[in-house]
C-alpha cells in the first residue's frame, strides 16, 4: 500500500468514526459534559474552547474518547476488505455462504415442524392475568414447571459439527490439502504451532500468571498482592487497552468484574437501564416459542450443572431479555449469518409483512445458555450481567456457531485444532481416526460451548481472562490439544469411539494455564 493509499484510508476511517461517534450515547454525553462547562465558566468567548477543551480532559473526556477510537480500531482490524459488496463483507467465499444458507434454512424448518407438530404458534400476547403471574414470578422463574417434554432443541453441536463436515470448496481437490487427516476438508490457512507461540508469547513461563503462580504458599501470596495492586493501577488508568494487556497473564478474581468491564468498554448508562426494564415488559406482554426452547435448555444444561445451577434464574432472566434485544441484529452486519424471518399470518411471501424472529435474531441450540452460566461467577447485578453477555456474545461466541471463512470462525478453530494435534501428537492422531473415534468428534463440543460446562468454573475464567486480553478464540483450539496430549496414554489404549469418549468426558480437574504453557512453550 502506497503512502497515498494510507493516508486515503486513514481520512475514511476518520470520518466514518467521527459519524459513529456522532450517533452515539457517548457524544450526547460529551454534549451535556460541555454545555455544564460553559455555563459554570467565567471566561471570556476568546478563552471559552481553551476552557472546554481543559474540563473535558479533567474530567476523564480524553480517556474515554481514546477508548472509543481504540474499539473502533479493533472493529477495523476485524473487518473484511473496504472495497467489496455488503454480500463479501459478511462473507466473501460462496460456497460457505451457500451452506450457511443452507443451515439456516434447515434451523427454520426445524423450527416451524415444531410449531405445526404441537399446534403452538411462534409468538402470542400474553393475557393480563398471566402478565401479572409472571412479573411477580421474575424471580423465581426456577420455580415453575411447565410440562415442555414434547418440545425438542432445534439442534445441537452434533448436528452442527455433521453440517461442517459435508463443506468442500469446488475448487480444490482433498490431495491439495495439508490438512489430509483431518475431518474438514478445506483449503484454510491457520496458524502454525511457532507462529502461536509468537502470538501468546505473555503466556510465557519467564511471566507470573494467574493460575500457575498463585495460590496459597508464601511466594504465591507475594505475587497475589503484587498483581491486585496492578491491576488496581490499570483500573485507574481506565485505558482499554492496558486493560486487555493486562488480561493476557490472567485476572485476579477479586478485580475481574471491573477490568472485564473496561477491557469491553462497557458503562452501564440511565438509557440502558430503561431499556432493560423495557425489555422486561416485552417479555411479560408477550410469549414466544424460543422461550420454551430456552427454559428447556437451561433445565436440560445449567440447572443439572453443580457449579451453575444456583444460576437459573440469573440465566434465565438474561436469556430472555436476550431474545427480545433487537440490537443483537447489529452484529449481523460482520456475520456469516442472516437473522430468521416471518410472516404475519395470510402474507406469507410477502417482504413488506415479514419480521425478524426472534426479534434478536438468534434461534437457540442446545448448550446455549451455557455462554451465559460461567459469568454468573463474575456479576453479581443481572443488568451488568446481561449487557456483558451481550457484549461478548457479539465480540465473540456469534462465530462459535455460524458457518464462515474468518480466521476466529469455528470452521477456523476446527481446522486450528486437527492441525496442531497432528503436528504435536501425530500417532495419538491417526491412532484415534483410524479406530473411528475421530479428535474433532470428540473435542467439538468443547469448541462450541468455549468449554462452558466442561472445565470447572474457575479455570474457565482463566482462559476466558486470554479470549478477551487477547482477542481470539484461538486459545480454545490450544487447549483442546493440550487436553488430548495431557490424556495421550488412556487415548491410546483405547479401541472404541465410547472408550476414548470415556476418557475424555470428564475434564473438570485439569488446569488450564499449566497445559496450555505446555503446548505453546514446551521445555527443551
Amino acid at each position: 500500500m502506497t503512502d497515498e493509499e494510507t493516508k486515503e484510508d486513514f481520512e475514511v476511517f476518520t470520518m466514518k468514526l467521527t459519524q459513529e461517534l456522532h450517533m452515539s450515547q457517548l457524544y450526547v454525553e460529551l454534549k451535556f459534559t460541555a454545555k455544564d462547562l460553559i455555563c459554570s465558566s467565567n471566561s471570556d468567548q476568546g478563552q471559552m474552547k481553551q476552557h472546554i477543551q481543559e474540563g473535558l480532559s479533567k474530567t476523564g473526556w480524553t480517556r474515554k474518547l481514546q477508548n472509543e477510537v481504540y474499539r473502533q480500531l479493533l472493529k477495523k482490524f476485524d473487518a473484511r476488505s473496504k472495497d467489496v459488496t455488503t454480500e463479501h463483507i459478511k462473507e466473501p467465499l460462496a460456497y460457505i455462504r451457500r451452506a450457511q444458507s443452507s443451515w439456516e434454512k434447515r434451523i427454520l424448518k426445524s423450527l416451524n415442524s415444531m410449531c405445526t407438530e404441537l399446534s403452538v404458534p411462534l409468538a402470542r400476547k400474553r393475557p393480563i392475568p398471566e402478565q401479572k403471574e409472571i412479573r411477580g414470578a421474575w424471580n423465581e422463574l426456577s420455580v415453575e414447571e411447565p410440562d415442555l417434554s414434547s418440545f425438542r432443541p432445534v439442534y445441537g453441536p452434533k448436528d452442527f459439527l455433521d453440517m461442517l463436515t459435508l463443506l468442500k470448496n469446488p475448487n480444490f481437490a482433498s490431495e491439495q490439502l495439508s490438512n489430509f487427516w483431518g475431518l474438514l476438508q478445506l483449503p484454510y490457512s491457520v496458524k502454525s504451532l511457532s507462529e502461536l507461540r509468537d502470538e501468546f508469547k505473555e503466556m510465557s513461563p519467564r511471566w507470573s500468571q494467574v493460575g500457575v503462580d498463585d495460590g496459597t504458599d508464601m511466594q504465591a501470596e507475594i505475587f497475589d498482592t503484587q498483581r491486585v495492586r496492578l491491576g488496581q493501577r490499570v483500573l485507574a488508568a481506565e485505558n482499554m487497552a492496558v486493560s486487555q494487556q493486562f488480561a493476557r497473564r490472567g485476572v485476579p478474581p477479586s478485580l475481574r468484574e471491573e477490568l472485564w468491564l473496561q477491557i469491553v468498554g462497557l458503562r452501564i448508562t440511565d438509557s440502558d437501564k430503561l431499556i432493560y426494564e423495557q425489555l422486561k415488559n416485552y417479555v411479560f406482554k408477550h410469549d414466544l416459542l424460543v422461550d420454551k426452547l430456552i427454559y428447556k435448555d437451561v433445565k436440560l444444561t445449567a440447572t443439572n450443572d453443580d457449579q451453575y445451577f444456583v444460576f437459573e434464574d440469573f440465566i434465565h432472566q438474561v436469556l430472555l431479555l436476550f431474545s427480545r434485544d433487537t440490537t443483537v441484529l447489529k452484529h449481523f452486519a460482520q456475520s456469516s449469518a442472516t437473522p430468521p424471518k416471518s410472516y404475519i399470518r395470510g402474507m406469507l411471501g410477502v417482504s413488506d409483512y415479514a419480521v425478524v424472529y426472534p426479534p434478536n435474531g438468534i434461534i437457540p441450540f442446545h448448550g446455549f445458555a451455557m455462554y451465559v452460566a460461567p459469568l454468573c461467577y463474575v456479576f453479581d447485578k443481572p443488568i451488568t450481567l446481561y449487557y456483558f453477555f451481550r457484549e461478548i456474545y457479539t465480540r465473540h461466541l456469534f462465530r462459535l456457531h455460524t458457518i464462515s471463512s474468518h480466521p476466529q470462525g469455528i470452521v477456523s478453530i476446527c481446522i486450528l485444532f486437527e492441525s496442531l494435534l497432528q503436528a504435536c501428537q501425530p500417532h495419538l492422531f491417526y491412532h484415534l481416526r483410524q479406530m473411528g473415534a475421530h479428535p474433532l468428534r470428540l473435542a467439538f463440543k468443547w469448541l462450541m460451548r468455549a468449554f462452558s460446562g466442561y472445565l470447572a468454573s474457575d479455570q474457565l475464567l482463566l482462559l476466558w481472562d486470554r479470549i478477551l486480553g487477547f482477542n481470539s478464540l484461538e486459545p480454545l483450539a490450544i487447549l483442546a490439544v493440550a487436553i488430548f496430549a495431557f490424556r495421550r496414554v488412556n487415548l491410546l489404549e483405547t479401541s472404541s469411539y465410547a472408550a476414548a469418549e470415556a476418557v475424555l468426558a470428564d475434564i473438570t480437574t485439569i488446569k488450564v494455564m499449566p497445559l496450555l504453557q505446555v503446548i505453546l512453550l514446551p521445555k527443551d
